[in-house]
């Protein structure tokens, strides 16, 4: 229950509570009147029993005091409730790249494990956009079309892993291509892709710089982030007897200068992540770089709860009136 008070500068009236039962407690002797008898075996225990009769009355004042007091701090019960209006939406593919590399163990537990935790996060935090996923190495495909569906692009993502059926190398042009068209005919306010690689581009068809011009024609910006340790790292370097990568340690090339290019000429912007937290902190830039516009209207419905604090109040006021002039008139 959402208990709160709209006039709470009332309780200051409390402090008087404590000054009552001092100067109660200070003029006990000069507040009850008494008569000296020789002997008072006559009137047994009754003025025992009105003297604590009177002594409840008391009591029944500072509570019917404090009830008043409460009652005036206008306590409520507001119950609230949200709608969430979207205003535009943005569409957004990431390219990922699939490539053996991106098996190396410079990111934990590797490159691409690494990228699908962060990403992962990432697809859950946009509610309200449209999110699809292309893959690529030698070549390139879309895995899952742009939704709305998240569970559909979690565990199309989860899905994700090398296999040797792709067409070996990295055509980050082919990726770029691909991504574009399946967003170019979004009707979306913002359009973008996030290209993720750790490498060049050595494979596919279609140069990069073509695909990053065929983006920004469609107005799509492109958010790359190079994924790689600098200097070396433990990378597979082939297969043995068993089909299991070996590993070595191998000199992490990226093409820093073209994904730059790409994405600057789109009006997005480059990235690189060395480790795992560094990742998870530019998918928080690009994040809050690409914000959805979202109305949220709010409704409050007020229910006023002063009533039951004033009527007990009354009650023990009245009570109190009528048991003085009558029951108890001759001895209070």
């Amino acid at each position: 229950m959402n208990l709160e008070f709209l006039n709470p500068e009332y309780f200051i009236l409390l402090a008087v509570i404590p000054l009552i039962i001092l100067w109660n407690y200070l003029k006990r002797d000069n507040l009850t009147n008494s008569i000296k008898f020789s002997n008072s075996e006559a009137f047994g225990d009754s003025g025992n029993f009105y003297s604590k009769l009177k002594s409840i009355f008391k009591y029944l004042r500072l509570i019917s005091l404090i009830l008043i007091i409460t009652a005036l701090a206008r306590p409520q019960v507001i119950d609230t409730s949200t709608r969430v209006k979207t205003n535009s939406g943005i569409d957004i593919i990431m390219a990922i790249d699939v490539s053996a590399s991106m098996l190396a163990k410079d990111l934990k537990p590797n490159r691409l494990d690494a990228l699908k935790n962060v990403a992962d996060e990432f697809i859950k935090n946009r509610v309200s956009d449209r999110i699809g996923l292309v893959e690529y190495a030698g070549e390139s495909y879309t895995k899952t079309p742009l939704t709305t569906d998240k569970s559909i692009t979690l565990r199309s993502l989860r899905e994700i892993k090398y296999n040797n059926i792709i067409e070996g190398g990295t055509a980050i042009g082919m990726g770029l291509a691909t991504s574009v068209n399946r967003i170019k005919e979004s009707k979306a306010k913002s359009k973008v892709i996030i290209l993720l690689t750790d490498g060049v581009n050595n494979a596919g068809f279609i140069d990069p710089i073509t695909a990053a011009e065929l983006a920004k024609e469609f107005q799509i910006k492109i958010y790359s982030i190079g994924l790689g340790t600098n200097g070396l790292a433990l990378s597979p370097v082939g297969i043995d007897a068993r089909g299991k990568f070996n590993y070595a340690n191998v000199q992490v090339e990226i093409d820093e200068n073209l994904l730059t290019q790409i994405s600057e000429m789109t009006g997005g912007k480059y990235f690189r992540a060395t480790d795992n937290e560094r990742l998870k902190e530019i998918y928080s830039d690009i994040d809050k770089l690409e914000k959805t516009e979202i109305e949220e209207f709010k409704y409050y419905s007020v229910d006023e709860k002063f009533r039951y604090f004033l009527l007990p109040a009354i009650i023990l006021i009245v009570f109190e009136m009528i048991m003085k002039l009558t029951i108890l008139r001759s001895f209070i």
